[in-house]
């Protein structure tokens, strides 16, 4: 505290130096002037900006994400506290449908990836069943003549008995008469040997042995008992007869299985057939032997699903030399399968989200400094073990979502966007066809493919013979260019991109088809048409490795753009241009080994085909005569939608005289035929019209149109 003496000190100093001290405090209040102002300022935009941060802030519900607010609160819904949405929105520089995460926030949720590979799956299907008997090794005793029963050597069932053991011995008035007759032929053989050869053959078809045979005769007597040999070594498994018992001829005696090796019949459900095949290893255990495994091969998979139980039988074979293993006895095994030696794509089960109708996946954005996932759909393949093939949706070396996928997804569905729960819409698709170049099957899938891998696309199908792709996909997140892209980037020609020469070097040979240079990108297809041949040609052959065979060697002719053969009709649907022919084609397929109307294989080449490739030749006469020269083909466009007009189309052609073959493709409204004699083309289209289906160059009564089913309802020509 001051006190007065002090006081009286600083007023005497103020005094004697109020000079400076004036001038100090003036200089203090003019910058305290200065600086005012602006301080209050910036005092007051922090304050603006503040406020317009708590302005910009939205809330929503955690359970209600369609609830959102500018304020804090309570959900009107479920009166749970609303938490702010703002930090969950995405970066700026990222793609609208993009989940942004910030590193903490995947953290704490627990985010891992793994980059997408092949893979061989291997999968343990656990199997449960019985053993059995085998049943190549039952042997089932009859009476081959009517009789009584006078021993019985075997007492009960279960009893072990040895080949050649006898059974039973029996009486039989039948096979005394028969004897008779036999030494009375024997007496005559000389003069009637046909007598006496029926009387042996009789006793020989009721199973006497040359021996006891040769004894009857010898002795000149009757014998009155015959003995009942067992056929095999085993277990009595039924006894039928009792001693004294009157039996008839047919009636069964004794059933005696072989247990040395018996079966173990599996029931397979139908989810693991696909992976249950013949050779795969299987190792089980019964309970009746508790600590032994025992280790066997599939032999056999039963083709028929078992219509109340749902389950196909798989069976091993194993030895029971012991004979500890006895017919039903519980057994559990475990099989060791692969579904294929070939590599496919896999990803963990935890990486998935199945919602029943759908399966999702997030994969990671590259090349973003924070996590960042986008919703994707795919097709999933078999379930193996921990993972899932995947059969479309994704492609090898994308990174995915391993674990905590579940809270991205929660994420997303805050945040408004595409998740598990909140799916890209299904209608307003759009629809689009262009030119797509390809050859086979293999292109076929691989064009699809890479289709499909266009995120919004719902559907793709390509056409060899009209070498055109139409897609089904969402507006709001593709177009027909992104998927003409696509389908050039994996090696083949479209509309507007041409595939890179490096690309379509590596394509398989039976791929490479004529490119597309730009005059050919722009034709009509009708003018496509024009410039490309069609055939169809005879060809033996067999089963689908004849069909694989044939058509890589019609595909290996240059020129040849097209090669479908059916093994049912045996005929080899051909499109062809430039340089090539038919004969050359023909030619082709038979240095491989198969006939055709004009050439025949090699013998030498055709006896080292696989056995179930062996089929019927086609003779040197059947060639010569074939009337290959008078048979003429066709392609005609013809309009309708399904299966029911496909039928309708067909017949209507094929009621033309001189068609021999009409098939409609439904895709793209051609009809193949194949014709001679009077036929023409113009007769065909008439009476397809007269049906009530436009053709190229007659069009259907409209009358008849109407009377159509509605399915059959097609866009008029």
């Amino acid at each position: 505290m001051i006190n007065c003496k002090q006081m009286n000190t600083i007023f005497q100093y103020i005094k004697a130096n109020y000079k400076p001290v004036l001038i100090t405090l003036a200089i203090g209040l003019l910058v305290g002037w200065a600086i005012a102002p602006s301080g209050s300022g910036n005092a007051q935009a922090d304050a603006h900006e503040g406020h317009q941060h708590e302005e910009e802030t939205v809330w929503t519900c955690s359970m209600h994400p369609q609830i959102k607010q500018n304020e804090p609160g309570l959900c009107p819904i479920c009166a749970m506290d609303l938490i702010p949405l703002a930090g969950m929105q995405s970066a700026e520089n990222a793609d609208p449908n993009e989940v942004v995460m910030t590193e903490a926030a995947a953290k704490l949720a627990e985010v891992e990836t793994s980059v997408v590979q092949l893979g061989k799956p291997v999968k343990e299907v656990y199997l449960q069943g019985k053993i059995h008997v085998d049943e190549r090794r039952i042997a089932e005793l009859t009476a081959r003549y009517g009789g009584r029963i006078e021993q019985l050597n075997i007492n009960f069932t279960g009893q072990n008995v040895r080949k050649g053991q006898k059974l039973a011995t029996i009486y039989s008035p039948d096979l005394v008469s028969a004897q008779r007759e036999l030494i009375e032929a024997f007496a005559v053989r000389e003069s009637n040997p046909s007598l006496y050869m029926a009387s042996k053959s009789k006793l020989q078809a009721w199973d006497l042995t040359d021996e006891q045979i040769a004894a009857i005769e010898k002795s000149g007597e009757p014998q009155v008992y015959f003995d009942i040999l067992s056929p095999i070594s085993g277990t009595v498994m039924m006894r039928h007869v009792a001693l004294g018992d009157y039996v008839k001829q047919g009636m069964p005696l004794f059933k005696v299985a072989d247990l040395t090796k018996v079966w173990a019949l599996f029931d397979a459900y139908e989810t693991d057939l696909p992976w249950v095949k013949q050779g795969d290893k299987v190792s089980f255990t019964l309970e009746a032997l508790p600590g032994e495994t025992f280790a066997a091969r599939v032999t056999y998979v039963d083709p028929i699903i078992d219509a109340k139980t749902r389950v196909a039988k798989v069976r091993v074979e194993v030895a029971n030399s012991n004979l500890q293993l006895k017919p039903e006895m519980f057994a559990n095994a475990v099989l060791e399968a692969r579904l294929s030696n070939e590599d496919v794509m896999v990803i963990p089960k935890s990486a998935v989200l199945w919602t029943g109708k759908r399966a999702v996946v997030y994969t990671k954005v590259p090349e973003r400094e924070t996590p960042t996932f986008l919703f994707r759909e795919i097709t999933l393949g078999p379930d193996a073990g921990d993972n899932y093939i995947v059969k479309e949706g994704l492609s090898v070396g994308e990174e995915i979502a391993t674990n905590g996928v579940f809270k991205i997804d929660a994420s997303a569905q805050l945040m408004g966007l595409k998740s598990m729960m909140n799916a890209p819409e299904t209608h307003n698709k759009n629809k689009a066809s262009f030119t797509v170049a390809g050859n086979c099957d293999m292109c076929k899938e691989r064009i699809e493919k890479a289709a499909m891998t266009v995120f919004g696309v719902v559907s793709a199908e390509w056409s060899a013979d009209a070498q055109e792709a139409r897609v089904v996909f969402d507006p709001e997140h593709t177009n027909a260019d992104a998927i003409q892209k696509a389908i050039a980037q994996v090696g083949h020609d479209t509309e507007k991109y041409k595939a890179d020469d490096a690309v379509y070097e590596t394509l398989h040979s039976c791929c490479l088809y004529e490119r597309l240079d730009k005059q050919a990108v722009t034709k009509s297809s009708a003018k496509q048409s024009s410039q490309t041949k069609h055939a169809m040609v005879k060809v033996a052959g067999n089963c689908g490795m004849c069909q694989e065979r044939i058509e890589e060697a019609a595909l290996s002719v240059e020129g040849v753009t097209m090669a479908k053969w059916d093994k049912d009709t045996k005929m080899l649907h051909l499109n062809y241009g430039g340089k090539a022919t038919v004969d050359a084609v023909e030619k082709a397929i038979a240095a491989v080994g198969h006939d055709t109307e004009h050439h025949k294989a090699d013998d030498s080449v055709y006896g080292k085909l696989p056995g179930c490739c062996h089929y019927d030749r086609i003779g040197e006469p059947a060639i010569k005569e074939m009337p290959a020269v008078q048979s003429k083909h066709a392609m005609v466009k013809v309009a309708g939608n399904c299966g029911m007009c496909q039928e309708r189309i067909e017949e209507a052609a094929l009621s033309v005289e001189g068609v021999t073959t009409a098939k409609w493709d439904k895709d793209t409204k051609m009809l193949h035929l194949n014709y001679s004699g009077k036929a023409t083309v113009d007769a065909v289209e008439k009476a397809i019209a007269t049906v009530g289906h436009d053709t190229e160059h007659h069009k259907a009564d409209d009358e008849v149109y109407d009377n159509l089913h509605g399915c059959c309802q097609y866009e008029r020509f």
